[in-house]
């Protein structure tokens, strides 16, 4: 039988094992709701305060502030729509930039048809937003900015406590949105050093499962509930909560910090070696990537993130060199697979200027602490195998 190969790691990632027993032993022994007062409800209270307690400490907050969705795209909308319309007496002006997973830029093409006014502002060609040009862009009446810590796409990482210090110098009133969906579980972070207000977060991202999200709010930030009903959660999101979901997030998130350091440095070698192997191949490039003398890849994980790895391959459609890996048992994404199965041209591969005759030849390899070097070499010689076949076919 052939071994799959999954380098589909920011589309999702397997469940950690340990995750999935805990959920599974909650789900059939631990079942109460934890609104109800009796014994079983206080048990299912106290998985969500344990699981409280795991993530506060990872992101060097207090519980209180962490209030649990059902995905990361929740948490953006919260963040985002909550934060404008409970501090819309501040102004009715935000700003995002040209890269944001929709989960941001669907919520504010909302605020835009509810009147606010939206700047979006364009990255590099590595995909980073200037912090000169946001500073200038922020003014009295800017209620909202929100900016992703590192690309789904590209890996590009923003340099978000240089962008909250700009925001707070311009106008300290200003909220601080940071979508770390792809950053949370490969770096650390810490919101209230950094001068973060509202920090997203999901479970099925760093190997919890699907259908739980984070969203961390700083000490005094308003945001409005957009969910009504029981009042849980502080008012905040109303609806019985996701225990097992929780638990079995903050279990991932654990496991992920306790080896971090070692597994991304495992993680940056093998996308450093594997950039090599594919550039060797006639028609590939990689995108969003700085370079140094002899086509040295810079991995500074100040700019790129250690999994994420953006190639384009001349004269071959993305969505056939994805099919075709996939016959050879290895998964791979043109572009983000957060929007939709259905392929489009990347608005993040338009926003950093790539050619045009690049934009549907552009796929994404994706890797998680539980890829392998062997697996990583493997992608490498299927696609020198590939790339020049699949090649000659668009050429004639």
């Amino acid at each position: 039988m052939m071994k799959e190969i999954y380098l589909d790691n920011s589309a999702t990632t397997r469940v950690f094992p340990e995750a999935a027993q805990l959920m599974s032993e909650i789900y059939l022994n631990e079942y109460g709701n934890p609104s109800s007062m009796h014994h079983m409800g206080v048990i299912a209270e106290r998985r969500i305060m344990e699981a409280g307690n795991i993530l506060a400490d990872i992101l060097k907050v207090n519980r209180k502030n962490l209030i649990y969705t059902s995905c990361g795209s929740e948490s953006d909308n919260l963040a985002i729509i909550g934060g404008a319309h409970a501090n819309a007496r501040n102004g009715k002006h935000v700003i995002t930039s040209a890269i944001e997973h929709p989960g941001v830029s669907e919520a504010f093409a909302h605020l835009k048809e509810e009147g606010y006014e939206v700047t979006v502002l364009p990255v590099d060609r590595y995909g980073r937003v200037s912090v000169s040009a946001l500073e200038e862009a922020v003014r009295d009446d800017t209620v909202l900015v929100s900016v992703m810590h590192v690309n789904n796409e590209l890996g590009s990482v923003q340099p978000v406590e240089e962008l909250a210090a700009a925001i707070k110098r311009k106008n300290p009133k200003t909220l601080f949105h940071v979508d770390a969906v792809q950053s949370f579980g490969k770096f650390r972070i810490n919101p209230k050093r950094a001068g973060i207000d509202l920090l997203s977060a999901s479970g099925h991202k760093i190997h919890g499962p699907k259908g739980v999200g984070l969203l961390y709010i700083a000490d005094k930030v308003r945001v409005e509930n957009l969910i009504y009903g029981g009042g849980q959660q502080q008012g905040l999101r109303s609806g019985t909560e996701n225990v097992a979901g929780i638990a079995g997030m903050a279990l991932a998130a654990k496991m992920l910090y306790d080896d971090l350091d070692r597994e991304t440095e495992r993680l940056y070698g093998m996308k450093k070696e594997f950039i090599s192997r594919i550039l060797q191949i006639p028609g590939v490039s990689v995108n969003g990537i700085e370079f140094g003398e002899g086509a040295e890849p810079l991995l500074d994980p100040a700019r790129t993130a250690p999994h994420i790895i953006s190639l384009s391959a001349k004269d071959v459609r993305a969505e056939v060199l994805l099919h075709a890996l996939e016959e050879k048992g290895i998964y791979v994404s043109a572009g983000s697979a957060c929007a939709s199965n259905r392929p489009h041209i990347s608005e993040t591969l338009t926003a950093i200027g790539l050619k045009k005759d690049l934009l549907d030849s552009t796929v994404r390899v994706s890797m998680s602490v539980m890829t392998t070097q062997e697996e990583m070499n493997a992608a490498a010689d299927a696609l020198k195998e590939l790339i020049p076949f699949l090649s000659r076919f668009r050429r004639h």
